[in-house]
């Protein structure tokens, strides 16, 4: 049985025991909570709206096909904000200091059509734990066999392209998600190395209701009540998830999966030498930090250093961990990776691509 992957440079540690003390400090002289507040519900109530006002135009029956197509987009965009805005905050505990009220909105993850049970396992054990492990945190193997970002890995002859296809197969990480993904998961007998058997009874009536209703709520129903035919409605729903896709993967590959971040291997005792957090400084970078229209659209994940160091904390005070740990890990002597603007971020994503795929240049 292998063991399981440690973090062992204790000499490090000293980082996060004095980046937490700066944190606390900040929130107790403010006399804040780190949960959400009254900005952060308002705007999670926006998302939910909208995505409910966009679903009730549509099933109005009221409108042409192009515009109803429209919405569709506008349907994937806001499942997207949903998703990046209230489900992540919620499923990480972060939304509230209640964990009904976490529960409760981590729910809406339903309406992208995904199961948070999973999620949370995936995203909040695996890939927060181990982030951009080769083996362990599954998230970086966007599509194994077509997208190399490994150097490690065996290189396909296709994959000298990649770097041209690959946004297109990040669109279909929505529909892969909806279809396949969380079944895969949840029957998955390891998720890189975490052991991932023996779920509640409930989690499989839920994983299998909750598809159920999220497939007759956005395909059946609108067949239905809509005057349109059933290849239409696929028309719609393909195009809401292919939009709903292509943003949700840009922001996962922006923020680990650009120059700078590493991808690093376990010894041959199975250990990373570095502390956790020092991990995810390596391994995680900004985008458009300082972008207003990112952090309300992208829910802070645009400040994914700052979430993965403290993914408790509610995303609508990133902006002022930023300074207190910029500023820890220069005392430290440590990286803080970052993109000053999406397209920036996106050429970086692109040029790591087109290294990866092609042969490492000879040495010597």
């Amino acid at each position: 049985m292998k063991k399981q992957l440690k973090f062992t440079n204790v000499s490090q540690s000293q980082f996060f025991a004095t980046l937490r003390e700066r944190t606390d400090t900040y929130f107790k002289k403010q006399g804040l909570s780190p949960h959400a507040n009254a900005a952060m519900w308002l705007k999670a109530s926006l998302f939910l709206g909208g995505f409910l006002l966009l679903y009730v135009l549509l099933l109005s029956n009221q409108f042409g096909p192009w515009t109803m197509l429209s919405f569709c987009v506008g349907l994937g965009l806001f499942a997207a904000f949903i998703g990046f805005n209230v489900s992540h905050d919620a499923l990480h505990g972060a939304f509230s200091s209640k964990a009904w009220v976490n529960r409760w909105l981590g729910n809406s993850f339903y309406l992208m059509g995904a199961n948070p049970y999973v999620w949370k396992i995936t995203h909040n054990v695996v890939h927060h734990t181990y982030t951009n492990i080769p083996g362990h945190d599954e998230d970086i193997e966007i599509a194994p066999g077509l997208i190399r970002i490994d150097s490690d890995e065996p290189l396909k002859p296709w994959q000298r392209y990649q770097h041209y296809y690959a946004f297109a197969l990040y669109s279909l990480a929505s529909l892969s998600w909806v279809f396949r993904k969380d079944y895969m998961k949840f029957f998955k007998a390891k998720i890189g190395q975490q052991v991932n058997t023996g779920h509640p009874k409930k989690e499989y009536i839920n994983l299998f209701a909750g598809k159920f209703i999220y497939y007759f709520f956005l395909l059946v129903l609108p067949y239905l009540i809509l005057d349109v035919s059933w290849w239409q409605v696929g028309i719609g729903f393909l195009t809401m998830h292919l939009t709903e896709g292509l943003v949700l993967g840009l922001v996962f590959q922006l923020a680990h999966v650009v120059e700078g971040t590493s991808f690093p291997t376990p010894t041959s005792q199975g250990d990373i030498e570095e502390a956790w957090a020092v991990h995810q400084l390596r391994t995680t970078a900004n985008f458009a930090p300082y972008s207003k229209v990112a952090a309300f659209f992208l829910g802070g994940l645009n400040r994914q250093i700052e979430h993965h160091l403290f993914p408790k904390v509610c995303h609508i005070h990133y902006p002022a961990l930023t300074p207190i740990i910029k500023q820890t890990a220069a005392d430290f002597n440590l990286p803080y990776l970052e993109n000053r603007s999406f397209l920036s971020a996106l050429h970086s994503h692109y040029r790591l691509l087109k290294i990866q795929g092609r042969p490492a240049p000879l040495v010597g």
